[in-house]
């Protein structure tokens, strides 16, 4: 089943929608373990468990996260004008070796949703995410962070 996020714009626009649906699945009531990477949405990653409430048109929109997975998620944007080329395959190919999965997509923007599992090498994907910006391989955000990330340095 989706739930829906409700994204809120910032004033250039980002992120480029104003709703995000994210698979889930129900173990009970209103809870829903996320199962997919949201590529927007903040605060919230996959193995969370969430609640959500099903409007008058039956959507079933995000009202909180209840219990936190333990999982992080970085949005990657590829420099086109870097040494990657704008490449979300050398993203990938470059997290991959460090035990961290992604997905692309190339509309309405060029970016990977890195999924950083809990047993990652946190400090060693840190350094990678800041050395990449830093060489101009890439810009990044972090979409759902834990206190361990925060901690990693």
């Amino acid at each position: 089943m989706k739930i829906r996020f409700a994204l809120d714009r910032d004033e250039d626009g980002w992120p480029p929608a104003e709703s995000e649906g994210v698979w889930a699945v129900p173990p009970a009531g209103n809870l829903f373990r996320v199962d997919n990477t949201p590529w927007f949405a903040r605060g919230v990653a996959a193995e969370d468990t969430i609640e959500a409430r099903v409007d008058g048109d039956g959507v079933a929109w995000f009202v909180r996260v209840r219990e936190r997975g333990g999982r992080i998620v970085v949005r990657v944007i590829p420099r086109v004008d870097g040494p990657l080329g704008g490449s979300l395959q050398s993203v990938l190919e470059r997290f991959a070796s460090l035990g961290v999965r992604g997905e692309g997509m190339s509309s309405p923007v060029n970016m990977v949703a890195l999924d950083i599992g809990p047993n990652a090498p946190l400090r060693s994907v840190k350094a990678l995410l800041v050395s990449g910006e830093a060489d101009g391989l890439w810009n990044f955000e972090e979409g759902c962070i834990t206190e361990e990330w925060r901690a990693a340095s």
